[in-house]
């Protein structure tokens, strides 16, 4: 699939495998302090409300809320850039490069869903939770997949980060669609005035960014305000960032890669930690081993673990034999079934999901429960199937 891979792509990857690392050190301290002694510290910390702004632009949410309609909007900035260049000029760009994961990506954001369903259609209110476990968690996948160095082809590394990357747009897509409130006409017409405005700087040129992230900052208001998810702002802001090289800096210079690899090391490894820490604590006092068994737990555990896996496979599989699309250079089946695992690892985008659906609900803690159970599964499996992979391929 892929013959030459660019030092930026090496980049990324490292960088990812430090940030997996991260956010599970993080994760593991949210569990502790939810069921220590600062649980009740930990929990009403997340509640409590805090004001930004002057009058009439003042807002007050607790402080989960600031992290994830804020915070996560920095994110979701992120996410945007790599997804725009990724079509301009990466793995995307050519329909021969982008089959496979588009594919993969189908399969693994449908058959998931469909499980949930299958588990939670009796009931219309956990029904909402459809689209928890079809997300997949960049950072933690390519984390994992990276362990094993050298033994698993770049190819693989590749088909993964873009079947992430079209994972995470489809996630932008859903929550745009089926996460949006009441709307409220007059901000939503603000915030299109401002994307409006933001495509004429692009159109125009416009070389500063301190313009587009005034006008940004202005979206994003707005975009809270009209009851559509506030971190879409980010993704509307991305999407205008101009990619264009240009000379007359020094040597060639993209305002959109130059400002992913500026923001890129503080999301991973500040604003994505703050998140996981704020949102996989979950306390277990009380809970019983049944409860694992409800609908929302178990549709989301086994939407991930056996979903995941399910989905990327079979889709890439038919679009392989069917001509669509190339098998990763050097890869081979079983190898490729446990990058497929991998793509159960939803943790991050699972979790942002299941707060759109559940907001202030008792559900979230089997949410909680569900993805991490199901990351973990297919870290597992994956993790241990590639093990295996590459010692036969050694032996070999």
């Amino acid at each position: 699939m892929i013959n030459k891979i660019s030092s930026y792509f090496r980049w990324y990857i490292k960088h990812e495998t430090s940030a997996g690392i991260t956010l599970l050190v993080m994760t593991i301290i949210a569990l502790l302090v939810s069921n220590s002694g600062l649980s009740e510290s930990y929990f009403k910390a997340l509640k409590t409300y805090y004001a930004i702004g002057f009058g009439d632009l003042s807002l007050k949410m607790s402080l989960h809320h600031w992290i994830n309609d804020a915070l996560m909007a920095i994110f979701f900035f992120v996410v945007g850039l790599e997804i725009k260049r990724e079509f301009v000029e990466g793995e995307l760009a050519k329909p021969t490069q982008a089959a496979l994961p588009i594919a993969g990506a189908v399969g693994g954001m449908l058959i998931p869903a469909l499980i949930y369903v299958g588990f939670n259609y009796q009931d219309p209110y956990t029904l909402k939770g459809w689209a928890i476990p079809a997300a997949t968690d960049i950072a933690f996948s390519i984390g994992v997949l990276s362990l094993l160095g050298s033994r698993v082809p770049i190819s693989l590394k590749v088909f993964l980060v873009a079947l992430a990357i079209i994972d995470d747009m489809g996630a932008v897509i859903i929550i745009a669609l089926f996460y949006t409130t009441k709307l409220n006409l007059t901000y939503l017409g603000l915030m299109f005035l401002c994307f409006l405005i933001l495509l004429l700087f692009n159109k125009f040129k416009v070389k500063h960014f301190f313009a587009y992230l005034l006008v940004g900052l202005f979206m994003w208001y707005f975009t809270y305000g009209s009851g559509i998810h506030a971190t879409i702002a980010g993704v509307l802001l991305a999407m205008t960032i101009p990619h264009k090289t240009d000379a007359s800096h020094h040597g060639k210079y993209s305002m959109l890669k130059h400002i992913e690899h500026t923001l890129a090391p503080y999301v991973s490894f500040l604003i994505m930690p703050i998140f996981a820490f704020a949102n996989a604590g979950v306390n277990f006092d009380g809970m019983s081993i049944t409860q694992l068994f409800t609908p929302v737990p178990l549709g989301i555990c086994l939407g991930l673990f056996v979903g995941k896996q399910l989905g990327v496979f079979t889709f890439s599989f038919a679009a392989i034999k069917f001509g669509l699309a190339e098998m990763p250079k050097n890869a081979r089946w079983i190898s490729f079934y446990a990058t497929g695992v991998l793509t159960g690892i939803g943790f991050t985008m699972s979790l942002f999901v299941g707060n759109l659906a559940f907001p202030n609900s008792e559900v979230i803690d089997g949410v909680k429960i569900g993805v991490l159970l199901g990351s973990l599964f297919s870290t597992l499996l994956g993790y241990t199937l590639l093990v295996i992979c590459s010692k036969k391929h050694a032996a070999a």
